[in-house]
């Protein structure tokens, strides 16, 4: 039986793509808490985990060759598991292809432009002084319009991203759950709503989503923004 994985992590999108892969996978993990709004993700101790101070990050004992491993970054850790499980990454080298374009896409596309939306919609307002800016807010709101209309066309007549359930549906569920939080429409992107909901009532990603759920409130303070933006007096 492999060692249960460490994973550091906090309850967000790039977070929830891990707690759901690792409870799909059917993997045992022990859970260690980034208070991102608290500043932990700039500890020493981690950025020797994850240089780039961000969560989520795992340590495998039982990595390549029996010997531990540890990895950074949500979309490479995703890879990993596929690979370390052989699940949820297609059967053929056309099926890794493909789910590694769409699990490229949303790294390179939705979760950036859908992290900035929220950022300018709904944290720049609350800092002290506020930050009403229409301009990024219309701009990342329609980036991220335009994203899901991509998503709507790839989803026409598939159940899942990549026909079956895969790392790319576990890294894009997160960001466009939150769809609301974007202020996108949803009814202009019926297939986009029909696989939210053929995700969410999936039991591995209901599961991965509710790890750590209460903590998700403590980033609303002022302190929590200053640590978490690293804005400066």
């Amino acid at each position: 039986m492999s060692a249960a994985i460490d994973l550091y992590y906090w309850p967000t999108p790039n977070g929830w793509k891990i707690t759901i892969a690792l409870a799909e996978m059917g993997l045992d993990y022990n859970l260690h808490m980034v208070d991102i709004g608290a500043g932990d993700q700039f500890k020493p101790d981690f950025l020797k985990l994850s240089p780039n101070n961000r969560m989520p990050a795992i340590i495998d004992a039982d990595g390549p060759d029996g010997t531990p491993i540890s990895i950074f970054e949500s979309g490479a850790i995703l890879l990993y598991l596929a690979r370390k499980t052989g699940q949820f990454y297609g059967s053929t080298e056309r099926d890794r292809i493909e789910i590694e374009q769409w699990l490229m896409w949303q790294m390179g596309g939705v979760g950036p432009m859908a992290g900035q939306a929220h950022h300018f919609i709904k944290y720049a307002p609350m800092m002290d002084p506020p930050h009403v800016l229409p301009y990024a807010q219309g701009r990342y709101r329609a980036e991220v319009a335009r994203l899901y209309g991509v998503l709507d066309r790839q989803l026409e007549g598939r159940d899942y991203v990549c026909g079956e359930f895969s790392i790319a549906d576990m890294a894009i569920w997160p960001w466009a759950s939150l769809w609301e939080g974007q202020e996108q429409k949803l009814d202009e992107f019926p297939n986009v709503a029909k696989w939210l909901d053929r995700c969410a009532a999936r039991p591995g990603v209901q599961a991965g989503r509710a790890v750590a759920a209460e903590s998700r409130s403590n980033l609303s303070s002022k302190e929590a923004q200053k640590k978490l933006f690293k804005t400066r007096d």
